[in-house]
């Protein structure tokens, strides 16, 4: 007779040292299709507590296309396909603690009680010690007005941490950095 009871929970445990052995991606850092001419990078570093630069981290995207609407059935507009548009991009961090990413400027999305979220990417982080993914966004600077009606981005009380999720103009797109901890740490968000 087959025991029926339900499995014990399992622990968490850290993450890596196998990012770059089992989380590889097809289309790796590509949320888009290399080449897609309104493309651009985001790029960054990702940094621990004492500020070094983390060699063996993983970065996840995930975002809008540029019409703010997703190719998911959780897209409560509908899915829209969109080719050459992944949506999604996977990056491990080189050496130096460096990811790039290959994208699009999304558009606007819905938020909670009508409200409407500004262009954003979300962004997951995964680095080793840790039990589990951290979560945060990317804001584009020239959205001035966008951010300040932003919900999630308003719902950070302080300008310093919010200064945080917004990412800085450079020469082929943007730039992001990530700081786990310490001294300007990336604000995170429990999802």
């Amino acid at each position: 007779m087959a025991d029926t009871r339900p499995s014990p929970t399992t622990p968490s445990q850290t993450v890596g040292p196998y990012l770059h052995i089992g989380l590889p991606w097809p289309d790796g850092p590509f949320a888009v299709a290399e080449g897609t001419p309104e493309g651009f990078w985001i790029c960054g570093t990702l940094y621990d507590g004492a500020g070094q630069p983390i060699a063996d981290g993983l970065v996840e995207t995930w975002q809008a296309d540029p019409d703010g609407r997703f190719d998911h059935p959780d897209d409560p507009r509908g899915a829209v396909p969109r080719p050459g548009f992944r949506g999604f991009g996977r990056c491990e961090t080189d050496e130096r603690g460096e990811y790039r990413i290959f994208t699009v400027k999304p558009g606007p999305v819905p938020g909670a009680g009508g409200t409407v979220q500004a262009p954003h990417i979300d962004v997951s982080v995964f680095a080793r010690g840790m039990l589990h993914r951290t979560v945060t966004r990317v804001y584009f600077p020239e959205e001035t007005e966008a951010n300040a009606a932003d919900p999630v981005l308003n719902g950070v009380a302080d300008d310093r941490a919010r200064s945080t999720l917004v990412a800085a103009p450079a020469e082929d797109g943007y730039r992001f950095d990530v700081r786990l901890q310490g001294e300007d740490e990336t604000v995170f968000f429990d999802v």
